[in-house]
This record gives C-alpha cells, structure tokens and sequence, in this order.
C-alpha cells in the first residue's frame, strides 16, 4: 500500500476542529503511527527501557504490547551499548526496529555503534546495505530531570552525516514523522520534547507521512522570520499573536527535520522578511541555531535587514531545582523579547 503524504502548510494550535481529523492527544498521535506501522509491516517491533509497563513509555507505547505481543514490543535491560547493537543487526537482517530511549543522555552510551556503525554502512558498502532503524527520545523539562537526563543534544547528532535527526512539533507530524522514519532505509533518530505531550491536534486515522527534510510554514508574515524547533514553534506563534497586535507580522518556519535541512523553506522566508529569529531548545554554541545562522549568513546574506537573533538554552548543564528550571528554559515570552530587538534594529 503506497503512503500518502497530507501536509497542511501553515498550523494553527488554536483553530477548530477541521472535518474528517480526529483530535488526539500526543502520545496518542504517536501511538497511532506505531500501531500502522506495525500493522501494515510485520518486519516492525519495538524495543526499549518501559515500553510494555502498564502506561508505556510517557503513554507512547500503551497497550501495544498486549496488542501485538512479547515477541514484537519488549522491554530491554539497561545496557545501552549492546542494545544499539541488537537494533542495528536486526535492522541488517531486514527488521525494522524502533528502539525507544526514554532520555537522549543514555544515547552517548551506544554512540560507537550509532555513530561509527549504523550511520555510515549505507556510504561504506556503496549503497549495497541498508540500516532501516528507527531511534526515538525524548527531552525536556520533566521532574527536575537535572544534567545527566535532560540534555537536547539534537546538535551533536545533526553533526554526524548518514543518521537523519527528526523534530516534530505538532501531533500531525509526530505520526506522519514517524511513519517516514519507519519506512527510511537507513538510520533515523527522532526527538522529541516532553512539553509537546500536553497537546492535542488533528491527526488522520490510517497511513500518511510527511516528508523527511521538508519544513512547513505555520504562520505566513511579512516583517520578520523565526524559524522554531520543537515545542517552540508552538510559543513562537503565541508570541506572534501577541505582536500582531502591536502591527508586527510574524512569519513562523518549522524545519521539522534538523539533518537533512529544508534550507529553501527558510531562504525564501528569510528573503521576504529581511529579518531572522532562530531558536531551539538546545545549546547555542555549535548547536541547531548556530548551523541555521551560518546557512543564512553564507547563503542569504543579502537578504538580511537587521543582525540574526539566536535563542537557545544556557550553555550551562541542566539544573536540578525548580527555580532554576523556570530561568534555563524559556518560551513565548523570550521569543517575543527577540522579535521586537530584531524588528528595531
């Protein structure tokens, strides 16, 4: 059965309910991608640290043990190194796995066998293998997750060439997303972002995906581009909201995938508004806005009115306390401080 592609060009977190979508939450949006997925190939299982307790992994994997078996959703002991390894032979043998990290910390573990191995035989054998595996995590603010479990490292990853770094930011991409990363031929890590899990969306039922390496506009404007990852794409329209009102018009860019990068979508973006906001959930030095500025800078120079604004976290690890959580993540109100030092620059 061929996958179609549904990609709505510019999102609305806050528009009714459109006809014939179902409202899922985002749990639900992915669950529904793994559940076709694996009803429509055989070849599909899953793996992964607490997948098949009674709520899934964060409610991703509910139920879907129960539905499809032991032999195809199972829990793994901690031994991440070895894990990474079980996935890639599988994969090589004509399995499809996903395997299921439920913090992107415990990925630095198994990265000789991510980085060194899975990500590169496709280009060392001259096409002639393929790693058709699926690496899925989750970051962000949780319980005080602290340094060593609350790491976005979407910019380390996005470094390495042959593994392709996956950021949803709706629960129609989270689904659509996943459903192309299951049917890659090679490697592809997912991330996604625990602020994410208190939406809901519209979400097709049955098999669609969205292209790997095409980003969306989720707000057309005129004066100034912020190209958002994640969760901040949601309180990037929020903060456009707020500025419309000031007569200010926010164009919102939504790569949704990091490596291979829509470079166009921003470009063009960028060529209209004359000025540029980047922000992303991650460490500014080397990260996800710094590869976004340099592009734009080397590419689109030309374009630009005003100076690039980057918003990313601290380049600081991340700390354990309340209080500090609330200073080192931000969100609409940090973008829209941005947005108006770019617009009067």
């Amino acid at each position: 059965m061929p996958w179609s592609v549904i990609q709505p060009e510019v999102y609305d977190p806050s528009s009714p309910d459109i006809q014939g979508y179902r409202t899922l939450s985002y749990p639900e949006a992915i669950r529904d991608g793994l559940y076709e997925a694996m009803i429509h190939d055989p070849k599909v299982f899953l793996m992964g640290q607490d997948i098949d307790a009674p709520g899934g992994m964060f409610g991703v994997t509910k139920g879907l043990q129960e539905f499809f078996g032991p032999n195809s959703v199972f829990d793994t002991p901690l031994a991440e190194t070895s894990l990474m390894g079980v996935a890639m032979g599988a994969a090589l043998a004509g399995m499809k796995p996903v395997y299921f990290h439920n913090r992107p910390d415990f990925l630095l573990l198994s990265m000789d066998q991510l980085v060194n191995h899975a990500a590169k035989w496709h280009y060392m054998f001259g096409g002639a293998v393929n790693v058709p595996m699926v690496i899925w995590t989750c970051i962000g603010q949780g319980w005080g997750s602290a340094a060593q479990h609350s790491q976005a490292l979407q910019g380390l990853f996005s470094h390495i060439p042959g593994l392709k770094v996956i950021m949803p930011s709706s629960c129609y991409d989270a689904k659509g997303l996943l459903i192309s990363a299951i049917a890659d031929p090679n490697p592809v890590l997912i991330i996604e972002h625990r602020f994410n899990f208190k939406y809901k969306g519209h979400v097709p039922e049955g098999i669609y995906s969205v292209p790997i390496g095409q980003g969306a506009i989720r707000k057309l404007g005129l004066d100034v581009t912020v190209v958002a990852t994640s969760h901040l794409v949601i309180e990037a329209f929020h903060a456009a909201q707020e500025l419309a009102a000031e007569g200010i018009d926010v164009e919102i860019i939504d790569p949704r995938t990091l490596r291979p990068l829509d470079e166009n979508i921003i470009l063009n973006s960028v060529a209209k508004t004359g000025r540029l906001v980047i922000t992303d959930t991650g460490w500014k030095t080397g990260g996800i806005t710094a590869e976004i500025g340099a592009m734009v800078a080397e590419k689109g120079f030309h374009f630009l009115k005003a100076p690039i604004n980057r918003i990313a976290a601290p380049d600081l690890p991340t700390p354990a306390g309340y209080t500090l959580e609330e200073t080192f993540y931000f969100g609409k109100d940090r973008i829209k401080e941005a947005i108006l030092e770019t617009i009067r620059k």
